[in-house]
This record gives structure tokens, sequence and C-alpha cells, in this order.
């Protein structure tokens, strides 16, 4: 009798194909992310994705990390055993010929993917290993699963990456001229038929065209057979309103249109500023409010949310109450000196007060100091040379040459840590917690160019030696487990890891005392009711300042699409915005139906956040958006 992996297996349907591809998707937007060619992957064993992976090959210098290679290799472990029989490869780019050689090796019983790779692909357009009669395994193949998006990730990427290298002239890891040449093949001869062109309009561009969900019986314009249900998601518009201001006006826009809308607002945040203040209301509780060390000098009142719910008690901490960069100069001394220290003091308390789990949103931070201050509040010994504990900031991070987490990891017994983040940055690299958002918090601000530059390689460097000890006093904790960040993650370092690199570094220091890293904005919908309100919409409405090419790595708008389709696949997702980039074809790619600017002629930028201009705007948005959705 044969194996139960070699039986046969029953047909796997497109929608199947699609829901995995969705996942290999998100692990190519999470390599977009740390500066790596957006290609992900997922190995799929009986229906459930048994490993995860995305391209790594510049931040593990290693030429075989790329993603469906890691993510056997993951499979095979989670097996416990070589042969990948029963099991299905998805990936969004066609493999290439290391890659396809492994699948032929590993036995596996089918490979999916999403885009053709004119240059290297090796599963049936430069060559077919899966279908070689000289190899010992042949395996059947399945291309084209949401090439559109998978292909739309690559060229967003590769704009992004010219872009860079025409402004600043840099010389950066990637064979530039073998991603133009990638890219210029997706742009035209890619797949069968080219790729569509967004329709563009003065207010709003769709891709696809939105679907209509009103009744499908004749009606006249304006006739509906019953309210138009709307839920509005939507992030605050920095320096201007509120997520709650915001949808307020919009609501009121609408309301002013018609009177058959219902609207559910849903203020919403990713981890950043406004995420206690937007959970307050659905999930109830107690605000706590203490004097906790501000960044740079002095004290701060802070405050977090403490809530009871079916499992148990839990603490919503924001750590830019403790340590944002509204509290900071933003001089280069205050972003040297910038301290964590009160955002551990916070969570201390929440678990002195009895909170089992504790979230910790990373927006909106100040610090460039690795989360040190964090550590050291809850008992961890960070020391020098002279076995003293560090001074705090950035000098605190150079002089570390011991780091002992078992006093922390024992005042968190028993507590499950989670962090919030929109932020997918590794801890070091020109991506990482230095180099990207030291300057944005003052670093280097008033030096001369290669004095900043100076500083910020000093800085770089101060950080990886850092996350190197922060890695080894886990694992001299953890042993070899290296369960980091989420479920089938297994990194070497804390260094690499996305998300580390968040809020200075504070993600490392979160992810060393076993949190879970999750995205703020899928934490904060699920908390907030955004689930059932969707189940029950005709029509979502999102939105956040200014809609670019960031909104789609993990942005609010973009977090809300993906969470509507997911539950609803057939719900037009709007977005509303300030202001927005030409180009959003990744935008659209994740799910956003169309973007609205509500701007209702050329103002200035002050003029555009005075909060009654925003209101004016807001309600004429709201308007149109209610007769695009009533119209037949």
């Amino acid at each position: 009798m044969k194996p139960a992996d070699e039986m046969p297996r029953p047909a796997v349907s497109r929608e199947d194909d699609e829901r995995f591809m969705r996942e290999a998707l998100a692990e190519a937007r999470a390599a977009a992310e740390v500066g790596e060619v957006p290609i992900g992957a997922v190995v799929v064993h009986k229906g459930t994705i048994i490993a995860r992976a995305h391209n790594r090959r510049e931040l593990d210098e290693d030429p075989s990390a790329h993603a469906e290679f890691l993510a056997m290799m993951q499979a095979a472990r989670t097996l416990g055993r070589w042969r990948l029989s029963g099991c299905t490869v998805y990936v969004t780019l066609e493999p290439c010929l290391m890659c396809s050689g492994l699948m032929v090796n590993a036995r596996i019983d089918r490979c999916v993917y999403g885009a053709t790779d004119p240059k290297g692909g090796a599963l049936g357009t430069l060559y077919d290993v899966s279908a070689d009669p000289r190899l010992n395994h042949a395996f059947p193949v399945v291309s084209g699963i949401l090439e559109d998006e998978c292909a739309a990730e690559l060229r967003s990427f590769f704009r992004r990456l010219r872009g860079a290298h025409r402004e600043e002239g840099a010389e950066g890891p990637h064979d530039v001229s073998r991603l133009e040449a990638l890219e210029d093949a997706l742009g035209g001869d890619y797949g069968k038929t080219p790729m569509p062109t967004p329709m563009k309009a003065s207010a709003a561009v769709c891709r696809p065209p939105m679907r209509s969900h009103r009744p499908t019986a004749p009606a006249r314009k304006g006739e509906m057979r019953g309210p138009l249900n709307v839920v509005l998601a939507i992030d605050s518009f920095k320096g201007c309103a509120t997520s709650s201001q915001v949808e307020m006006w919009l609501a009121e826009g609408m309301h002013r249109a018609g009177d058959d809308v219902r609207v559910a607002e849903i203020p919403v945040a990713d981890g950043g500023e406004g995420t206690v203040e937007a959970l307050r209301h659905p999930l109830g509780g107690e605000m706590r409010s203490m004097s906790v060390p501000a960044p740079v000098a002095g004290h701060v009142d802070a405050s977090y949310l403490l809530f009871d719910d079916a499992q148990g008690r839990s603490a919503v901490i924001e750590m830019a109450q403790a340590a944002g960069i509204g509290l900071s100069p933003r001089s280069h001394e205050a972003a040297c000196a910038a301290t964590t220290r009160g955002v551990g003091e916070l969570i201390a308390d929440a678990v002195s007060r009895g909170a089992e789990t504790v979230y910790v949103g990373l927006g909106g931070s100040a610090t460039v100091d690795g989360g040190v201050g964090m550590l050291q509040a809850l008992g961890a010994r960070v020391l020098d040379a002279s076995g003293g504990q560090v001074v705090h900031g950035l000098d605190g991070v150079r002089d570390i040459d011991a780091i002992d987490l078992a006093p922390a990891r024992a005042a968190l017994a028993g507590v499950r840590l989670v962090a919030l983040s929109d932020v997918k940055s590794p801890l070091v690299g020109p991506r990482g917690a230095a180099r990207m958002f030291g300057p944005q918090k003052g670093l280097g601000v008033g030096l001369s160019e290669a004095e900043r530059d100076e500083v910020l390689a000093a800085c770089d460097g101060w950080m990886a030696a850092y996350g190197a000890r922060l890695t080894a006093a886990r694992d001299a904790l953890d042993g070899s487990a290296e369960q980091v960040g989420r479920p089938g993650a297994r990194p070497k370092s804390l260094l690499g890891v996305p998300g580390s690199g968040a809020a200075g570094g504070l993600g490392a220091a979160l992810l060393a005392l076993g949190a879970e890293l999750v995205p703020g904005i899928e934490a904060v919908l699920g908390m907030a009711g955004f689930d059932d309100a969707v189940r029950a919409a005709d029509l979502v409405v999102t939105g956040e300042g200014a809609v670019d090419a960031q909104t789609a790595q993990g942005k609010v708008p973009v977090g809300v699409a993906r969470r509507a389709k997911h539950l609803r696949p057939d719900v037009p997702v709007i977005a509303v915005c300030g202001s927005r980039e030409d180009e959003l074809e990744a935008v659209y790619a994740a799910g956003v139906d169309a973007v609205l600017p509500v701007g209702a002629a050329p103002q200035a930028l002050d003029e555009a956040l005075d909060p009654d201009c925003a209101r004016r705007n807001l309600r004429m948005a709201g308007e149109t958006v209610y007769r695009l959705a009533t119209m037949t």
C-alpha cells in the first residue's frame, strides 16, 4: 500500500490557489520592506501552510536565499524529512534553475507561481525543469495565479530602486542591470497579455472597476431597496484631524447627501499615535496614567488602556506616549540621548496590575536606543566593559559589552507580549533603525553631509554589535529554537528580522523578550469590531492624509482593504486622502478599488491642514462617495 503522502489527492481549486498565493504576496511585501527584491513563497501540506519565507539574499549575503528555496528548507524541518511529497510550493515569481532543481530533488507535488520570469524562469519560460524526462521526478506547474498583483509588486520595487539610483547615484547591493532587464520584460512582454492600464480621472482613479453591490433589479437614480451600509475605517490626517474627526466629517457629508445611509465609524490606527484612543471605546476598560521618564529629560504623564475580556486582563500601550517624537526637539543631541525607559515602566505597571497580554504600539518614536532603556526598566542587565549598566541613548548602545535578559524574562513570566507595527525595517542597514529613521528624529541634524554620513555609519555599526549581543542573550535563554516574530520564522539573527528596526530598534528588544510582532492595523481592526461591520457592509471607506508608494507597505488603507477583501471579496473599497501620487499600482493590487482626493480646489498646504477647511473638504467628499455608491 502506498504511503499516505503518495496517494492520489483531490484537485485544488483556483480559489484555494489564489488564497495561498495571497499569503506568498504578503511575504513578497515583507521582502520589499527590508530592501529585498519582493518575492515571497509558502509551502502547503494537506491544506495548511507549514512554511513561509521571502527573498533574503542581501540580508543573509547568501546566493541561495531565494524565497522558495528558504520555504522548502523550512518545510523539510517542519515535516522532519527531506522529501516534500504531498506539498505544494506557492511563489510569486517563476522559480529559477536552482529552485526548480530543488523542487525536483525534494519530490514536491506541484508548484504554483504568479508572474513569469522572462530572464530566468525555469518552469516553462526559458526551461521546463518540471517536465524534463531525463530527471527522476516530474511535477505539475500552475502559472499566472494573481500574476497582475505579483508583477505589480516587482514593478513598484524596481521603480523605487531605479529612482533612488538616479537621485543619489548610489551603488546598492542589487544587480541593477539585471533588475532593469526584468522590469522591462515585466512591463511589456510578461505573460500572454499586456498588463492592463489603470483608468484615470481627475477625482478618482479606479483599478479594477468597482463592482455594484446595490439591488440588481431596475431602479431609478437614488432609489434603493434598503439603506446603504457603509463602514468607515480611516487613519488620521496627520497635522490636521484625528481618525475620529475624519470619519465624523465624512459621515456628515454622506448623511447630507441622503437619509438612507447607515454609517459604522471605526477609528483605526496602526500601532502609532492614536492606537489607544482608537481602541478605548470598543474595548472599554480604564485609562491608567502615570509619570515616567521622558525620552530626553525630565518626566512625562503617559496613559495606557487596561481592559478585561474573555481571555483575561490585557493592556494597550503606545510607546509614543512615553517616548514619542512629539516629546523631543529633534536635535542631534536629543536623538543621541533619547531613551525608551518610560515604555518599560508602563509595561511593568501593566503587568503589576494583572495584565496577562500587553500590546505595545511601536509608531512615532523619538528614540534610536534599540529598546535598551525599556530592557533596563524591566530588569535586564545591559552592561558596559566595567560591569555597570550602560547610560541612556546611543552612547549606551555604543558601550554595550554584555546583555543578560534573564531578570526581564522573569519579570514577564506568563505574560504575552505583542508588538504592533506597520514598519518592516530590519535593525541595521540602509533601511535600518539608525540610517533610515535616525535623521527623522534629529540624528545628524546640523552636521555637514559628510559628517552626517559618518555618524549614521557609526551608529549603524553600534546597532549591529548590539543586535549580535542581543541575539546571543536570547539564544542563551531559548537555545536554538529561534522561533521569533511569527509562526514559521526561524531567523539566525535579530539583525535582519522585518520589524526589528521599528521604533528605533525597540522591535528587536521586544522580540528578544519573546514578543510576537504583528501588523498594527490587523490587530487594531480585529479588536475594534471591524470584521462584523464589514460582513454587513455595501461599501468600505478607508484613507489617510497622503496615499503614496509607502501606503502599499502595510499602512492603514491597505491593511483595511486586505482585511475587507479577505472577509468579503466583492465589497468595494474607496480610499480618501488629502494628496496622492500618480502611480498607485501596488495600492490597487492590494485591494483598494478607488482613490479619492478630498480637495475641492487647489490649496496651500497650511490652508488644507486647517481643521475648518478639512471639515468642508471631507463633508464634500462624503457627499461624493454617497452619490458614487448609489449610482445605477
